[in-house]
């Protein structure tokens, strides 16, 4: 442990589903592995302080969801602080895609001794992001989530939105320009993604990893609204690319256009619309975590119960 202390800005967001956590036993571990937490008042904006603060601290402790992590991406890329993450959130897939503990107390006795690897961000009309962006049904369902279902119901909340919402989706139809291809296709989601987890633990590939340098590109284009269901295997393991009717490509850039402009849901959040412009910025941003997760990862109903109702960790997030 170095003799002089590292300085961390600690933010947390109060309105994650975990916001409420009592801090002071994650600045007891923090101070006892050499790191000094600064905290903001509450109400303070997290991009202005980490703009504000970049040169007088040496790391961003940022507590909260997905959404959170979004909001703070372009002060992080601005300052060039590196991120430590406390899951507090509702899915915490981004926590999920590095493989870092979804305790937040774990969480914290990791950031001291971790190394900070770099990371890519998906960019959509100016907004970065860091697990998927959607259009369709994906982006229907983040309409539908409420702060307060999700609070209630945590990662089970996503799938009770969606049935409700189920019998309502229709095809749209959507225009694709990529590496000089352009084609037009009949689909209820598209998904361009630059990590590998998002909406609870659903996979965007299974070779997909937040570190790769590219953009990992779906769409369902099913006939019948129970196909979804079928497929639901497959959307959580990334191995939907292998269906007939799921259309899979990489890419580094990506255009997007629809007949009427449509939301795009970018990590939980609906930030912009239709035409969308999608790029990827590799390793533009560093994050305090172990070794990404990658490659195929196993699935069975008693790991998908575990995801939908967690008992045995406290808090599961």
């Amino acid at each position: 442990m170095s003799a002089t202390p590292r300085r961390a800005l600690l933010l947390c967001n109060a309105k994650a589903r975990n916001g409420a956590l009592d801090l002071d036993e994650v600045r007891g571990i923090l101070r006892a592995g050499g790191i000094e937490p600064e905290e903001p008042p509450p109400e303070a904006d997290c991009r202005d302080v980490i703009r504000d603060r970049a040169g007088a601290v040496d790391l961003v402790i940022l507590g909260g969801g997905d959404g959170t992590m979004n909001y703070a991406a372009p002060a992080l890329v601005e300052s060039g602080l590196p991120l430590a993450i406390l899951p507090l959130g509702t899915a915490n897939d981004l926590a999920r895609s590095l493989n870092l503990p979804l305790d937040p107390l774990a969480a914290a006795r990791f950031i001291p001794t971790a190394e900070a690897r770099p990371v890519d961000l998906g960019w959509v009309n100016g907004h970065y992001y860091f697990n998927v962006a959607s259009v369709g049904f994906s982006a229907e369902l983040a309409g539908e989530l409420t702060a307060e279902s999700k609070k209630i119901w945590g990662v089970l909340g996503y799938a009770v939105a969606a049935i409700r919402l189920l019998r309502r989706v229709r095809p749209f139809t959507v225009t694709i320009e990529r590496d000089g291809v352009v084609e037009t296709i009949t689909t209820i989601q598209v998904s361009v993604g630059n990590g590998r987890h998002y909406g609870g633990g659903m996979t965007v590939a299974e070779s997909a990893a937040v570190d790769d340098g590219k953009l990992d590109f779906y769409s369902l284009e099913i006939d019948h609204w129970w196909r979804l269901l079928a497929l639901l295997p497959a959307l959580r393991r990334g191995t939907q690319g292998r269906a007939a009717d799921v259309r899979t490509f990489h890419a580094q850039e990506i255009r997007l256009s629809t007949r009427k402009p449509r939301p795009v849901n970018t990590d939980g959040e609906l930030t912009t619309h239709t035409p969308a412009h999608f790029k990827v910025f590799p390793k533009i941003l560093q994050v305090f975590s172990p070794e990404p997760v990658r490659g195929p990862a196993p699935f069975d109903l008693a790991t998908l119960g575990n995801r939908l109702f967690p008992t045995s960790e406290a808090p599961r997030l």
